[in-house]
């Protein structure tokens, strides 16, 4: 899919742009003018895609103007550039929306202290702005069915995932042809609608990916360090002190999975099967108490000396920010990606039980007195496994947030690098999986699933091509979509950034438990 512009479609995305940092300048002129106007366009001028090539120029004529006409310029402008971009290049739409609201962050940040009621007043009145369009839903729909015409290769994966055994399957897809939304299966079982394109989904592990953005953020920030002594931070746990920040994002700390591991054999954690927790699935852990139940077994190796994927890493994680912030790891993802990046769609919900909706279901299959019963799952306290895959998302936030993250526009280019560089046994990272796909190249990923919702997380080295997709299926003890589930990934790897070659790619799927 692509746009041409006409030359007033371009002036119109420029006055809406370097109008909304006009008009936030203003309004926090009592403070540092120049900065404020500098870090909005820095912001402005570091978008990617069509949007980055249209916002590199700033228009003509608009400091003579005062606030009031500004605002009766630039307001009406916001409005009209997600109009043209939602009709013709959805995905270009939200790189707009999401640069915006980038770029009036960033002026009021540089505001010393709090932005002021003027400031804040003035960022709502934009965003207001931004989402006066008509709604994208039944535009997206439509741009989507269309598009489906010329990607039936990816509509016959999803179903053939459906005929697999999944429930429902949504996959959008992000390159160089634009956008494409497709949806196969059900979102409930006994229905008869396919799952919501726009639809919410527990993501499972690919929580860790958002967590140890958040921890590299702070490295940034100089808050932290990435060879910190992890008991430093947290000396109440009696860690062994040769563990680091780097070890915990990494999975190389040795600590016990609180939810089982292998010494070979395997040996239990937290309850997060069976009918035990079908009936306790409202219970709620700390996380200080999960951290405990895993230290309170034996080490699986040295740390440093091996790898091995651990959800307790990501608790201890949390913990380290919540300690060095002194604000809830859900405060610090609001304060560094999901506003940044206008990520409305994305839950941090600790104990909160409910999906938002729309979204589809998740079921759980168990035994009860010899009968076979299956519960629908989709409400449950996520404290059981906490920052090890408690987040909830959905497809087109995923696709935002990893584009953004491996385009450089959260963390500094020392630590993107860092945080890119897998050890040599899983190809992991700082957080992420890093994998080779059929036919050359790389991908950056993170996979995750939790009690009968999936979430797939893919892109390009550069963010220029992102998959992302979510699932919703029957889960049970023996995890019998486990291998459904790598077939499908791998297939759809191969399509997306393979070109349809046979081979296979190492898309690890690691599921939150």
């Amino acid at each position: 899919m692509s746009i041409t512009l006409t030359d007033q479609d371009t002036h119109t995305l420029r006055t809406a742009a370097w109008g909304a940092v006009s008009l936030m300048t203003a309004a926090g002129a009592a403070g540092s003018p120049h900065k404020t106007a500098t870090e909005g366009s820095i912001a402005l001028t570091s978008a990617t895609g069509l949007v980055g090539h249209v916002l590199a120029k700033a228009p003509k004529g608009l400091s003579a103007k005062s606030t009031a006409e500004l605002a009766d310029q630039v307001l009406p402008a916001l409005t009209a550039s997600m109009s043209l971009l939602r009709q013709h290049a959805p995905a270009e739409a939200d790189n707009f929306r999401r640069t915006v609201i980038v770029a009036i962050e960033a002026t009021a940040h540089a505001q010393k202290g709090e932005p002021s009621p003027t400031m804040a007043e003035m960022a709502r009145k934009i965003t207001e702005a931004l989402d006066a369009a008509p709604p994208g839903g039944a535009d997206s729909e439509a741009v989507a069915k269309a598009a489906g015409q010329d990607r039936p290769e990816l509509q016959k994966v999803i179903q053939e995932m459906v005929d697999s055994g999944f429930v429902g399957v949504t996959l959008r897809v992000r390159d160089e042809r634009g956008e494409w939304v497709g949806s196969a299966g059900v979102g409930e079982l006994g229905g008869t609608e396919e799952p919501p394109a726009d639809g919410h989904f527990r993501i499972g592990s690919n929580t860790k990916t958002f967590t140890a953005t958040v921890v590299l953020q702070l490295v940034g920030e100089g808050r932290l360090g990435l060879d910190d002594v992890v008991a430093d931070h947290l000396p109440e746990f009696g860690l062994d002190r040769r563990i680091t920040v780097r070890m915990l994002l990494q999975h190389t700390s040795g600590v016990f999975n609180f939810t089982g591991d292998y010494y070979p054999e395997f040996v239990p954690g937290v309850v997060f099967q069976g009918r035990e927790w079908v009936e306790g699935r409202f219970r709620t852990y700390r996380p200080e108490e999960l951290v405990r139940l895993a230290l309170s077994k034996p080490a699986k190796f040295e740390p440093g000396t091996d790898w091995s994927y651990a959800n307790t890493n990501y608790v201890l994680a949390r913990l380290l920010v919540e300690k060095v912030t002194v604000r809830s790891l859900g405060e610090e993802m609001r304060r560094l990606i999901l506003g940044p990046l206008g990520l409305t769609g994305t839950v941090v919900p600790d104990t909160s039980t409910d999906v938002p909706e729309p979204h589809a279901h998740a079921y759980y299959r168990y035994e009860e007195d010899g009968q076979e019963k299956v519960a629908d799952v989709t409400r449950q306290n996520p404290s059981w496994i906490s920052t090890g895959g408690d987040m909830i998302s959905t497809t087109a936030d995923l696709a935002t947030f990893l584009s953004a993250l491996v385009g450089g526009r959260l963390l500094p280019a020392p630590l993107l690098a860092e945080m890119c560089t897998p050890e040599s046994k899983a190809g992991y990272g700082l957080g992420l999986f890093v994998q080779d796909v059929p036919g050359g190249g790389k991908v950056i990923t993170h996979n995750g699933g939790i009690t009968g919702h999936a979430g797939l997380m893919y892109s390009t080295p550069d963010g220029r091509k992102t998959l992302t997709a979510s699932l919703n299926y029957v889960d049970d003890a023996a995890l019998s979509m486990g291998e459904p589930f790598q077939k499908a990934t791998q297939r759809l790897v191969q399509e997306v950034f393979g070109g349809g070659q046979a081979g296979s790619a190492d898309a690890t799927a690691e599921p939150a438990q």
